[in-house]
């Protein structure tokens, strides 16, 4: 029951301080970049400028053509890796500034007032307004190639609350851990390189066999990349790949317990260590 408890007291937690929660989100994400010239303009350069350089390498030096999907349909392949970077890129931001919440905001930590618990997702928040961003500019450009929104393509934000829900999970065990192993922000960070290309964001799965897709499909973010250009391009329906979204919730579902429990049990200890 003490186990049940904490995971259930984590989200009344959340709900009842969510006002704060957006008001520190915003100020995080104002003050990120505060003292450089060109400002917050920074969170959406890097995004970009990755994206050209993978889009010329491919598509211009390697003449990389147009995707087929399994239905025989083509899509223009920087909107395709576009589909898939920008996903990707709100799930290594939020999960590493997630991660290290605790330690920037040490100073929160030792007031024992303060619902620290709140700390990760004020950095999962503020790195959603920047992907918020990255979807109207991916939005645009799929209209500019002939690619315009529909009810598929509301699907969008069903696949970045999975992602945001996802990526909550697995920064309460890694925000309270690493406050006692500082090396793992750097092993997330090695995971994260070796991730993006295991996950099918620049290469299709279909070039493999079927029993090495079936390992492929384990990645949990292969579901999210895999929906936004089944929204965006392929116009399918997340219910129709219920097997796939069954393990994705499971997962999820058993990574928050497992954080949660790691967050609750460590908790007591983080204002000494910090």
């Amino acid at each position: 029951m003490g186990k049940l408890r904490a995971v259930l007291e984590l989200p009344v937690e959340l709900y009842r301080n969510r006002q704060l929660i957006i008001k520190l989100s915003k100020n995080d994400f104002k003050t990120r970049y505060a003292g450089s010239y060109l400002g917050i303009i920074w969170a959406f350069i890097q995004p970009i400028v990755t994206i050209l350089v993978y889009w010329f390498v491919f598509e211009k030096g390697l003449k990389a053509g147009g995707v087929l999907s399994k239905e025989g349909i083509e899509v223009t392949f920087v909107l395709w890796l576009s589909a898939g970077m920008i996903p990707w890129f709100f799930f290594s931001e939020a999960l590493n500034n997630a991660t290290n919440a605790l330690l920037e905001y040490s100073y929160l930590v030792k007031k024992v007032v303060f619902k620290i618990s709140i700390l990760p997702i004020i950095k999962i928040i503020s790195a959603l307004f920047v992907h918020v961003f990255f979807i109207a500019f991916l939005l645009i450009l799929c209209a500019c190639y002939g690619y315009y929104p529909d009810l598929y393509t509301l699907q969008v934000i069903y696949y970045s609350f999975c992602m945001f829900i996802f990526v909550l999970a697995l920064s309460y065990a890694t925000s309270a851990v690493v406050i006692f192993f500082r090396d793992l922000s750097q092993i997330i960070n090695i995971v994260l390189q070796i991730g993006m290309w295991i996950t099918p964001i620049m290469w299709q799965v279909s070039i493999i066999s079927e029993e090495s897709q079936k390992f492929f499909k384990l990645n949990p973010m292969y579901y999210i990349v895999d929906g936004y250009r089944q929204a965006l391009f392929y116009k399918e329906w997340f219910w129709e790949h219920p097997w796939m979204t069954l393990y994705y919730w499971i997962l999820t579902a058993v990574i928050f317990i497992f954080g949660t429990i790691v967050f609750k049990r460590l908790k007591p200890h983080f204002a000494d260590v910090l």
